[in-house]
């Protein structure tokens, strides 16, 4: 009879090529919804240029991430009730119809509440794929293939705004959501077929009040931080009702997780200043490298008079930085078992980097641009691993679950947040710009932008450039704070490995 503590690991597919072709699919899974958030950057500006409604640039990106942010408690809890299986497929089905749905789209609105439905799907597959592999792989396969699944969400950042201005350019920006259909249907296709489903015996109570009013708080502050192009002003009645709803979800948020018997974030862990400095940090963090992604897009296109294609390329540069930014840091704090100094160094790369973008014009060399860009990724890649290793050190070890994936929810909710905040920037200074012979600036597409007379092309770059200046300050500010929470934070060094003691002698 086994007495050990943990039973023997029994994958849910036993044959090993079979294990690898269904962890194939899901791999194509994850790279398809991680795509999604990087491939419509460089299509946005062809976008906006069709059906106009500049002022909801922001929200095509921030929708997403809201709704991908909301539902990714939910997901994980719905995995060990139901099994894996059919929260697996009802994720996958689910973005590949949000994704029929934008390749739809007729207006911004419509495109906006299609990239929600998209990214209640996106959400689940994020969640689910790494469930799934604990099910596939025993603990040491596990840590290397999850490692993969890393590679691609690396490697969707790199290829997904090239992809994205490629598509845009050949078959129009429509292609970008449609292409998801095929890939979908065949992925949803492999999980049916080879997946098995294995029910848990162990049936958890969901926090569902918790996660909505989560979702709710969140949707209330960015909806706030774009107050002035949705209401008129920040003062509005109508952001005054906002306001109290926010306000009354946290309220109402606290006292669930009070009494939850398994909530969203137990409270008990901001009793922890670690934990707490550390959501502050991804907060902030993620604004600026999450959020910053399509106005760098649009900032490459508007300002050089770049393709959407050749605006793509110069992500490369961002993805690369962040691979060797987030190596070098990982084996460097392996070393020394020091993190905090990698993430006020990141933080102040992303300063220096952010007011250094605030001085560009639109006659900058690209070169320095891409140099630029290589520092953003650079500065993104230090500071990544800090909160996820800070945390799950603070935290006991039962709450590990809870705290890793609260920095996970901080970090998406702060990239939406910080989207709203600079469309705002950006609609309030390019409102009432106007350019000899163009009856609206913010409607033209780059390649309406180039097929403009040379005086033209000049004055609506500089117009925009204009513009970045006090959105790149925006997200200065916005680093700036994360830099102070990360300084606060205690020279905490990680424990060594232990060294596992010598086995009894048996009697």
């Amino acid at each position: 009879m086994d007495m050990s503590p943990h039973p023997q690991f029994q994958p849910l597919v036993t044959d090993p090529r079979l294990r690898l072709t269904v962890f194939l699919f899901l791999l194509t899974a994850m790279f398809m919804a991680t795509l999604d958030n990087q491939i419509v950057s460089t299509a946005l500006p062809t976008i906006v240029g069709e059906f106009g409604a500049f002022e909801r640039f922001g929200w095509v990106g921030s929708a997403y991430l809201l709704a991908t942010s909301a539902v990714m408690p939910v997901y994980g809890k719905l995995g060990d009730l139901f099994g894996r299986k059919y929260v697996m497929i009802a994720a996958v089905t689910i973005f590949t119809i949000g994704s029929l749905l934008c390749g739809l789209a007729w207006s911004m609105d419509s495109l906006i509440a299609a990239r929600v439905f998209q990214g209640l799907g996106g959400g689940g597959i994020m969640v689910s794929i790494f469930s799934v592999n604990a099910d596939l792989f025993e603990p040491r396969e596990r840590a290397r293939y999850q490692s993969y699944s890393s590679l691609v969400i690396m490697a969707s950042g790199t290829v997904g705004p090239t992809i994205g201005g490629t598509l845009s350019d050949l078959f129009g920006w429509r292609s970008i959501f449609l292409v998801n259909l095929p890939i979908g249907l065949l992925v949803l296709a492999g999980l049916v077929v080879l997946l098995p489903n294995r029910r848990p015996a162990r049936q958890p109570k969901i926090d569902y009040m918790g996660a909505v009013l989560l979702a709710l708080a969140s949707t209330m502050v960015v909806l706030l931080t774009d107050g002035t192009s949705l209401f008129g002003s920040l003062f509005s009645w109508q952001s005054v009702v906002v306001l109290a709803i926010g306000i009354a979800a946290v309220l109402s948020w606290i006292a669930v997780e009070r009494r939850a018997p398994e909530p969203i974030i137990p409270l008990r862990l901001f009793k922890d200043s670690t934990f707490s400095l550390f959501l502050i940090v991804s907060l902030m963090t993620g604004g600026v490298a999450i959020g910053m992604v399509n106005y760098f897009a649009l900032f490459l296109q508007t300002t050089t008079g770049l393709s959407p294609t050749e605006a793509g390329l110069f992500f490369i540069a961002v993805t690369g930085g962040i691979v060797i930014g987030s190596l070098s840091a990982g084996r460097l704090i392996s070393i020394t078992g020091r993190y905090k100094p990698f993430v006020v160094a990141g933080l102040v790369m992303n300063v220096v980097t952010l007011l250094i973008f605030s001085q560009l014009h639109a006659g900058s060399s690209l070169v320095v641009v891409a140099l630029v860009m290589l520092l953003q990724g650079l500065s993104v890649g230090l500071g990544q691993q800090g909160p996820i290793i800070g945390v799950q050190n603070a935290v006991p070890r039962t709450d590990v679950g809870s705290a890793t994936g609260a920095v996970t929810l901080t970090r998406m909710g702060g990239a939406a947040i910080a989207i709203s905040i600079y469309g705002a920037v950006i609609t309030a200074f390019m409102h009432g710009v106007t350019v000899s012979g163009i009856e609206n600036v913010a409607t033209l597409t780059p390649d309406q932008l180039a097929k403009l007379p040379d005086a033209a092309r000049l004055a609506v770059a500089d117009a925009y450039a204009n513009a970045f200046e006090p959105m790149f300050l925006t997200a200065a500010g916005l680093a700036s704070i994360g830099l102070i929470a990360a300084l606060m934070l205690k020279p905490i060094r990680l424990p060594m490995a232990s060294t596992p003691k010598p086995a009894a002698p048996e009697a």
